[in-house]
């Protein structure tokens, strides 16, 4: 790729102070200025150069920024490591991958163990599909007990795959849940659970909204603690 020139959208890995990085470019048409931030869940560099601007540009504003770009890699948590004998988590318990290359049963939980048939080269896409069906199977109903008890009721509930918010809830009603909480503790969910619900009767976070969240759920310290310091392996656990 020639320095003068706006890359589309690739990636290639660059040389800066502290070693190398990978970096993925994207052109937009729509962005005034470059821009760079680090993707949690690939620990690429994404630089976004808007129309007119050159990869000569992106690079000068990466080396600039270096060391901000260093000490924002050295505090991802490492990457999972989806093979035989790694470990994911579901529910906050760590479940050890075991490899059944002759089983015909796709991807089953048994004596604490997570198996998982078929070629060894498609454990991660096993183990990942696994994980997201069970969280459209437990995310929405343990919402929807929550909310029968609480006596609140979403319009709607989705499951996506966000990268900043683990729920939202519209103002018409609809909540969204990050489907990588079914990873954490069930702790965890009731809380992101009760915060959603609670903003079904306060669009706020004002004081009336906490002390309804607090009336849902005895769990909020301790899950905002969880999140703190292991929100982020939960991004790095499974690709996108």
């Amino acid at each position: 790729m020639a320095d003068g020139t706006a890359p589309g959208s690739s990636v290639e890995v660059v040389p800066i102070a502290s070693g190398t990085v990978t970096v993925r470019w994207r052109s937009s048409r729509q962005a005034r200025r470059i821009s760079m931030r680090i993707d949690p869940r690939s620990g690429h560099v994404i630089i976004t150069l808007p129309r007119g601007a050159r990869r000569a540009d992106g690079l000068a504003l990466l080396r600039a920024h270096s060391a901000w770009v260093a000490a924002g890699l050295s505090r991802l948590p490492p990457a999972a490591e989806l093979r035989d004998g790694g470990q994911v988590l579901l529910d906050g318990r760590a479940r050890e991958i075991r490899h059944c290359p002759d089983g015909r049963r796709g991807v089953w939980l048994e004596d604490g163990r997570l198996h998982v048939s078929g070629a060894q080269d498609f454990i991660a896409r096993r183990v990942g599909a696994y994980l997201r069906a069970q969280a459209q199977v437990l995310l929405p109903a343990r919402l929807g007990i929550q909310a029968e008890q609480a006596g609140l009721h979403p319009t709607q509930v989705r499951l996506r795959d966000t990268k900043s918010r683990w729920g939202s809830c519209s103002s018409d009603g609809s909540i969204m849940l990050c489907w990588r909480l079914v990873m954490a503790p069930q702790e965890v969910q009731h809380y992101i659970i009760a915060h959603e619900l609670a903003h079904l009767r306060h669009m706020n976070h004002g004081p009336d909204f906490w002390l309804l969240v607090d009336e849902l759920t005895p769990h909020r310290r301790q899950a905002e603690k969880w999140l703190h310091t292991h929100g982020a392996s939960l991004h790095r656990m499974v690709p996108a």
